[in-house]
């Protein structure tokens, strides 16, 4: 077994067998941060923002309720392989997840960061035994121009892992799958980076909302003097005072005590004033636009486009869930067919999603209601196999 984290801080990995001080260090590392822009769309983005983290939360888990299965080819006809290794890992990718798991933490990362990179652990014999998931901010993308390779850096502990692709050579190590990223050759774009302006909005309407509760619900007022004027010493005590006495959630409604001269006058800011409440609403249908999640779902108030809530649930899963899912089964494809074979193909079954079972029983009542179509017409659109005397309408 090979111990790469006790050699020096930075080697070149080549990936022969399995090692469990590696997958030790991946889940379990201290954070060695490379990329502040995804440490701060982290913490004000996702940890931070109820919208935001809902939001990723309802796509990821819909992402990995969808069961991904292995299918061979046999002589044009598509049959699903239940004896192949691969399910293996199509149940448990590795030895700490299960592969519900592996998909909602790729979808989590590929919403927050833009990028997902997945990391093969080979045997002996080259075969797949396990995948993990490596955080994006701890990856670090080089290219040697020379020897036309590209090197994945991977940065735990102070250690440097570096992961070699070489395109020339069908089997890799590492998957990256991205976004599309209009000034980034090598990186993806987040979903919440686009969104970043409103998250910002929306956070700050919650901190003034949260001020405006610890003075007692109610914008501040003013102290004046009848005078016009008080001295350095009147001012300092009154700060203290006010300071000690009337600031805070515990001395809300405490009546304030005015020495002879000065007056409380109310500073009439309202929540009307400020467009609060609209300005938070518009803030969250901006974060939810980004992400691909309709505002319907998250309780989000303000217009609609869809006659109900079913409707609605499928626009989630017809343009955000199932184009991440697609796209991450689609990678994991090209990735291991050197290892699996041609004839080899992840897939899903699309009948077994219950939310577009609306639609697809609206589907066979069209088709099956259809006079212009012969039988086996109808039987190629649902990728079923055609029949004898099947061609009469």
């Amino acid at each position: 077994m090979l111990n790469f984290l006790k050699r020096t801080k930075k080697q070149e990995y080549k990936n022969k067998t399995s090692y469990r001080d590696f997958v030790h260090k991946i889940n379990f590392g201290n954070h060695i941060g490379m990329n502040n822009d995804y440490n701060s769309l982290s913490n004000e983005g996702y940890k931070n923002n109820v919208i935001v983290f809902r939001s990723v939360n309802m796509v990821a888990s819909s992402v990995a309720s969808i069961n991904m299965y292995l299918y061979t080819t046999i002589d044009g006809t598509r049959i699903r392989n239940k004896d192949h290794y691969l399910n293996g890992l199509l149940r448990k990718p590795n030895q700490t997840m299960s592969f519900v798991n592996f998909l909602s933490i790729a979808t989590h990362y590929y919403l927050i960061s833009g990028n997902v990179y997945i990391f093969t652990i080979r045997n002996k014999n080259g075969t797949p035994v396990e995948l993990h998931i490596l955080r994006p901010d701890r990856v670090k993308i080089s290219y040697d121009n020379e020897r036309d390779l590209f090197y994945y850096e991977y940065t735990v502990d102070g250690s440097i892992i570096k992961i070699i692709v070489d395109k020339k050579k069908p089997n890799q190590d590492i998957l990256h799958i991205k976004t599309f990223n209009p000034l980034n050759d090598l990186y993806g774009c987040s979903s919440i980076e686009a969104a970043k302006y409103s998250i910002e909005q929306h956070n700050q309407a919650n901190e003034w909302n949260t001020s405006m509760l610890r003075n007692a619900g109610r914008p501040s007022g003013a102290l004046v003097h009848s005078s016009g004027n008080i001295s350095d010493e009147q001012y300092i005590r009154l700060k203290e005072q006010i300071n000690e006495y009337y600031t805070g959630a515990s001395n809300a409604g405490r009546p304030i005590l005015l020495e002879g001269g000065l007056d409380w006058r109310e500073m009439s800011l309202s929540p009307k004033d400020m467009d609060y409440i609209e300005c938070k609403n518009s803030a969250a249908r901006d974060i939810a636009l980004a992400i691909g999640v309709p505002p319907q779902l998250l309780g989000i108030p303000g217009d609609n486009h869809y006659a109900n809530l079913v409707e609605t649930r499928i626009a989630l899963w017809e343009q955000t869930v199932l184009p991440i899912f697609e796209t991450i089964m689609s990678n994991l494809n090209n990735w291991l067919n050197p290892y699996i074979g041609k004839e080899h193909n992840l897939g899903y079954n699309r009948d077994e999603i219950e939310v577009l079972k609306l639609k697809r029983d609206n589907l066979w009542k069209y088709v099956q209601d259809a006079t212009f179509m012969t039988i086996n017409e109808k039987r190629e659109m649902f990728a079923l196999q055609p029949i004898e005397g099947g061609n009469k309408i």
